[in-house]
C-alpha cells in the first residue's frame, strides 16, 4: 500500500506541474515545474523524504529505460543530424568548455567563500 501513496504523491505534483504550465503564459514544461514544486515541498518539509523513497529508489534504478525513447527519436532523425553535423560538433565543444568553465568558477568561487568564513581548507 505504501509505494501506491508514493506513487500517488508523484502523480499528483505531476498533475500540478501540468496545470501550472497551462496557465503559465510562457512556455515551461510541466515536468521541469513538477520537478520545482516537489523541490519547493521538500524544502517546506511538506513531504519528507521518506513519503517518497521507494518510488524514487525505484525510478533511479531504472533511470536508463527512460532513455529509450529519446534514442529512438533520435535515431529517426538521423539523416537530419547527419546533414547538420558541423554545426552540432561546434555546438557540442563550446558549450562542453563553457560548462568545465562555469563548474570550475563555481568551485572556485565557494572555496573562497568557506577560506573567507575560516570554516573550508585550502586544497
Amino acid at each position: 500500500m505504501q509505494i501506491i501513496v508514493q506513487i500517488g504523491i508523484f502523480f499528483l505534483i505531476c498533475l500540478a506541474g501540468e496545470f501550472l504550465s497551462a496557465l503559465l503564459p510562457i512556455p515551461v514544461p510541466g515536468s521541469i515545474l513538477a520537478m520545482l514544486l516537489l523541490f519547493v515541498c521538500l524544502l517546506l518539509k511538506w513531504i519528507r523524504p521518506e513519503h517518497i523513497e521507494k518510488k524514487s529508489d525505484f525510478l533511479l534504478g531504472n533511470m536508463a529505460f527512460f532513455f529509450i525513447p529519446a534514442g529512438v527519436g533520435i535515431v529517426e532523425q538521423l539523416p537530419l543530424l547527419l546533414v547538420n553535423l558541423g554545426p552540432l560538433a561546434v555546438i557540442c565543444v563550446v558549450t562542453t568548455v563553457l560548462t568545465f568553465a562555469a563548474s570550475s568558477g563555481t568551485v572556485r568561487l565557494v572555496l573562497w567563500l568557506q577560506n573567507r568564513k575560516g570554516g573550508g581548507s585550502d586544497e
